[in-house]
């Protein structure tokens, strides 16, 4: 039976508008685009099942459908850039089934033009249509944010912009099945900069408030009570809160394209926030030395190994790097994770505590990267030898904070 919507790609953007549109009554067809991150339970799978959700293997499947959303995953590549293979990917198959009357969307993160200079081509190759003319083609930066029970895509307005008005209106039309809001950009380059904006915003404001965590501690000065302090202004402060590292799916981006005009302050966060892993393990070492302890054959217990509160998603995550480095100085690395049931670095399985209590009274540092609600941080901080916070999630003057 012919589908409404095809998603292409099934990862961590793909997933969540598949789930929504099937939410929202549209029969929906799921096509991988390759070994992608995020996964269904079997309940999920269930209920998207019995709503019309049918996965699919077939790229003729795809020439039955009126909407095509491509949710393909750019990781960064060897240059820094975007990896858009899988896009190019997905969108050769698609254009080889792609009928006129489509509507073509563009949710997957890319650099300003892509849509239309990269995009745009190889749909009109492989199809022999015209977009604009025989199918619509739209760009909509997807807003994702795993785990946030607030913001659904239900929820959260959706930008749009297309080739042409007519475009802009298919793509929208389409959107006002799953959203109560709809905004129509300009055309497709300001809606893909609205996900530049997006993106590079969460990126600059963590890299300031990461290097605010080095300085107060330089300076003796409690960070925690001071962004207490400054989210009370009403006005002209939105709060972001230090860690141990940038994860998860949103690359920030320092260049307009792969010979576009640099954002420099864009590339200066992303070497300050590349740099907290690193100093994580100093702020670790100098603990350990304050306590008579050499990070050398020291017992270190890692507590939460993913990139994102109460998430299993692995994605990016600080905790990889942090381990590394641990390992370097010498240190025994254990970890516990009630998402994350067996864990490896470098190719070497890190042994997992068991009994969490346990671990923490056994271990000579712990420390805390990732705040799970089920964490009892009241009394870990008890338990545990010696506590490193880098969530101030502890309460004040339990545990050593980043």
């Amino acid at each position: 039976m012919p589908a409404d919507l095809a998603v292409i790609g099934l990862g961590p953007l793909g997933l969540p508008l598949a789930q929504a549109a099937v939410a929202a009554g549209i029969t929906t067809l799921g096509y991988r685009t390759g070994p992608e991150p995020g996964s269904l339970s079997p309940a999920e799978l269930r209920r998207m099942l019995a709503g019309g959700f049918r996965p699919a293997t077939n790229p003729a499947e795809l020439g039955r459908v009126r909407t095509a959303v491509i949710c393909a995953p750019t990781p960064r590549d060897a240059d820094g850039g975007l990896d858009l293979t899988q896009v190019e990917a997905a969108a050769r198959t698609l254009g080889a089934q792609l009928r006129p009357h489509t509507t073509v969307i563009l949710e997957s993160p890319v650099h300003p033009g892509a849509t239309e200079e990269f995009l745009r081509p190889l749909l009109e190759e492989t199809s022999g249509l015209r977009a604009g003319r025989d199918f619509h083609l739209a760009y909509s930066p997807s807003r994702v944010d795993p785990g946030n029970r607030a913001f659904t895509p239900a929820t959260t307005p959706k930008v749009i912009g297309g080739l042409t008005p007519a475009c802009t209106e298919s793509a929208a039309t389409f959107y006002g099945r799953l959203t109560d809001k709809v905004v129509r950009a300009r055309g497709l380059r300001e809606a893909e900069t609205v996900q530049l904006l997006e993106t590079n915003f969460r990126h600059v404001n963590m890299a300031l408030v990461n290097e605010m965590a080095v300085l107060c501690h330089d300076l003796g000065v409690d960070l925690w009570d001071v962004i207490r302090c400054a989210e009370t202004k009403p006005f002209g402060f939105q709060t972001f809160r230090p860690g141990p590292g940038v994860g998860g799916h949103s690359v920030p981006l320092d260049r307009t394209g792969r010979t576009g005009t640099p954002l420099r302050m864009v590339e200066l966060a992303q070497q300050v926030n590349s740099r907290m892993p690193r100093y994580v393990v100093q702020r670790a070492a100098a603990l350990l030395n304050e306590h008579g302890k050499s990070a050398r054959g020291a017992r270190v217990l890692l507590l939460g190994v993913t990139y994102k509160a109460d998430l299993a998603d692995q994605t990016g995550t600080p905790a990889r790097e942090i381990a590394i480095r641990l390992m370097e100085l010498g240190a025994a690395v254990s970890y516990h994770d009630p998402h994350v049931p067996s864990w490896s670095i470098l190719d070497r399985p890190v042994p997992r505590a068991d009994s969490l209590y346990e671990a923490a009274a056994d271990a000579d540092l712990t420390i805390l990267l990732q705040q799970h609600r089920t964490y009892d941080l009241q009394g870990l901080s008890v338990k545990a030898q010696l506590l490193l916070d880098t969530r101030g999630a502890t309460p004040t003057g339990a545990a050593h904070r980043l």
